[in-house]
């Protein structure tokens, strides 16, 4: 994602020196490897912030569906497991976990759900402490907490201009007829001009799949190879027609 007037970048090239210090954003324990995990494994060093990593006060009874259908059960304590297999997963890659503790939607209730408002003033401290040269978001797409993400990370842009700005595919929601071209046309009405960028990336999926087989304990861990997922409960996708989007890996914006 480049700044709003087109001319301020060539198009398909990242300037000289923009990723020697990359930051990726993803929303939960996973998204940043699903999208950018070729990225990851070119890049060492990338520090990957995760907005929602953070355990509820109580985890839910009866247990959330995404957490049964991983296998957990009564007392088991998700987000401590999880956090370890994020901790492995980034080893893999050579990147740096930095896990921030807010809730994410599906142990709340939805009048409780954790949006922008409540994450943009944490996330600029943490991205004004790494100072960063790019920055990657998540398009956020469907899910509740990746559309947060996005806001946030979108908010913080406009008070903290200095690293380079980018979005990229979120793995399994990007397939969604319609939803890219959607969350593209939004950033134009925004006045941001989305413009492509091929990043170099791992042209070889052995470490990036080495990392997603470390997240056992979700339904992606078993099915690394699978492009896809299936929605977390409050799904809030904008129900807009659309063609089939780009199934390309690790595309940023």
């Amino acid at each position: 994602m480049a700044d709003a007037v087109p001319e301020m970048r060539e198009w398909g090239l990242p300037a000289r020196g923009e990723l020697d210090s990359v930051v990726v954003l993803s929303p939960h324990l996973d998204d940043a490897v699903l999208g950018c995990g070729r990225l990851l494994s070119a890049h060492p060093g990338v520090t990957v912030v995760t907005l929602y990593a953070g355990a509820p006060e109580a985890y839910p009874a009866p247990m959330t569906h995404w957490d049964t259908l991983a296998g957990f059960g009564p007392g088991d304590d998700v987000l401590a497991r999880r956090r370890e297999e994020d901790a492995a997963a980034l080893a893999i890659l050579d990147a740096t976990p930095l896990w921030l503790d807010f809730v994410e939607h599906q142990y709340l209730p939805r009048g409780e759900w954790v949006g922008a408002d409540a994450t943009v003033d944490r996330l600029e401290e943490v991205l004004r402490e790494l100072a960063p040269t790019a920055v990657l978001l998540p398009f956020g797409l469907a899910n509740p907490d990746h559309a947060a993400a996005h806001e946030a990370g979108l908010r913080v842009r406009e008070r903290y201009d200095a690293p380079a700005w980018l979005c990229y595919e979120d793995m399994g929601y990007k397939h969604i007829p319609g939803m890219l071209a959607w969350r593209v046309s939004q950033l134009f009405r925004r006045g941001v001009w989305p413009t492509p960028v091929a990043v170099p990336v791992d042209t070889d999926d052995h470490r990036k799949r080495a990392a997603l087989d470390c997240y056992r304990s979700r339904p992606t861990g078993r099915s690394a190879r699978s492009s896809s997922r299936p929605s977390r409960s409050g799904d809030s996708r904008p129900r807009r027609p659309g063609g089939r989007v780009s199934q390309t890996r690790d595309r940023v914006a």
